[in-house]
């Protein structure tokens, strides 16, 4: 189910039909390092993943992470949605690409129109986004995204970098 169009992207629900691709972009260099191993071996696992984690997630929440496809040839890209993690306060944007599709524009592109869906539809008025310290370019898409520093947290035996931001929302005007 289509959630969200930009000028370039179409952002919908993640399927079942899409554990092929999940399963590699789940399992590249930067997507481990910078947002961990999912433990996504097989295509079937990417398939329980999809069911117990996004899919379970907007049968509960009513959001979850979407699926990045390019309009047109319908390429997937890569993710970006919210996420409600049971370690955060707060609804927690994401967002992960496959680095073939990194460095044009997509993810801003695309998680500024999941910013504006959390605040102008489900009425969300607090963001926030975890990320490393070494994560640089997740750092200044956060930045352009309007989210600010604000605090360190130890997960584990990582140390995360957390972001947020308080937003205005026509229900709130």
């Amino acid at each position: 189910m289509q959630i969200l169009e930009t000028e370039r992207l179409n952002i919908r629900h993640i399927e079942e039909s899409d554990a092929e691709f999940i399963h590699v972009l789940f399992n590249t260099a930067t997507f481990i390092k910078y947002i961990g191993d999912r433990n996504l071996k097989t295509i079937a696992d990417a398939q329980a993943y999809i069911r117990t984690g996004p899919r379970a997630m907007y049968s509960e929440k009513g959001f979850g992470l979407f699926l990045v496809e390019l309009k047109g040839c319908l390429t997937p890209l890569g993710i970006s949605g919210l996420i409600k993690r049971d370690s955060l306060d707060d609804i927690d944007v994401g967002y992960g690409f496959h680095p073939e599709y990194e460095g044009f524009g997509y993810a801003l592109e695309s998680t500024q129109a999941v910013v504006d869906y959390a605040k102008d539809y489900l009425g969300i008025t607090r963001l926030v986004a975890i990320t490393t310290e070494e994560n640089i370019k997740s750092i200044k898409l956060l930045d352009k995204l309007g989210l600010s520093f604000e605090k360190e947290l130890v997960e584990g035996d990582e140390v995360l970098q957390l972001y947020g931001a308080e937003f205005v929302t026509n229900d709130s005007l």
